[in-house]
C-alpha cells in the first residue's frame, strides 16, 4: 500500500451472487456503510489492501446505498483463503492516482470513428473517464448500452468532458447495486 493512504480496517461477510454474473464473480463482500464514507467519491473508487492478509488492488462498485461493495473474482477469492459465509479481515485505502479504466470494446469502436470525440475523451480527467465508463457499463440492456455509448460519442465530440447528471452512486436512481446473495 502507499505510504501516504489512510489505511481502514473492517471485517465483512463473504456472499456468493445468487445469479451467476460475467467477469468470472465467485464471492463478493459489501463495505460497511462507516468504512465507504471515509473513501473520496460515491461512485467506482480504486483501493489497495488486504484481505486476510492477502494484498489486492480492486475497484469497488457503488452498491445504490451509499455505500461501496467489492466484486472478487476466483483467483482473488482463492488467494484470499476464505469461504462464503465466512468472515474476512480487510483493510484498504483508496489508490493515491486513479488507474486508467479499461475502455470497452465496442465504446473503444465508435470512439476510433470519431476524432472529435476522442481528442475530448484524452483530454479530460482519469476520473471523468471513469464515470463516462460506469454510466455505459450500468445499462441494464445491450439496447441502452448501445444508445449510450453513441451518446457519448456525440457529447464528447462536441466537447462535453464530463457525463452530465449521472447518479455514480446509484442512490437516486436506484440504477446501481450489490449482486443479491445466494441463500
Amino acid at each position: 500500500m502507499s505510504k501516504d493512504a489512510e489505511k481502514t480496517t473492517f471485517t465483512a461477510q463473504l456472499f456468493a451472487p445468487a445469479k451467476a454474473a460475467g467477469d468470472d464473480l465467485r464471492a463478493f463482500l459489501i463495505l460497511p456503510k462507516e468504512v465507504s464514507d471515509l473513501l473520496p467519491r460515491r461512485g467506482r473508487t480504486s483501493v489497495e489492501g488486504t484481505i486476510n492478509n492477502y494484498p489486492f488492488q480492486a475497484t469497488l462498485e457503488p452498491d445504490g446505498q451509499l455505500s461501496h461493495w467489492l466484486k472478487m473474482d476466483k483467483a482473488l477469492y482463492e488467494a484470499c483463503g476464505a469461504k462464503i459465509g465466512e468472515t474476512v479481515a480487510v483493510e484498504i485505502a483508496a489508490m493515491q492516482k486513479e488507474p486508467e479504466p479499461a475502455l470497452p470494446e465496442d465504446f473503444q469502436t465508435l470512439l476510433d470513428a470519431s476524432p472529435q470525440a476522442k481528442a475530448v475523451w484524452e483530454a479530460t480527467t482519469t476520473i471523468a473517464r471513469v464515470d463516462w465508463i460506469h454510466w455505459i457499463e450500468s445499462a441494464k440492456q445491450a439496447k441502452t448500452r448501445a444508445t449510450r455509448i453513441e451518446n457519448a460519442c456525440d457529447m464528447l465530440a462536441s466537447g462535453k468532458k464530463r457525463v452530465c447528471c449521472f447518479d455514480q452512486s446509484g442512490f437516486y436512481s436506484k440504477a446501481l447495486r450489490s449482486p443479491d446473495a445466494k441463500n
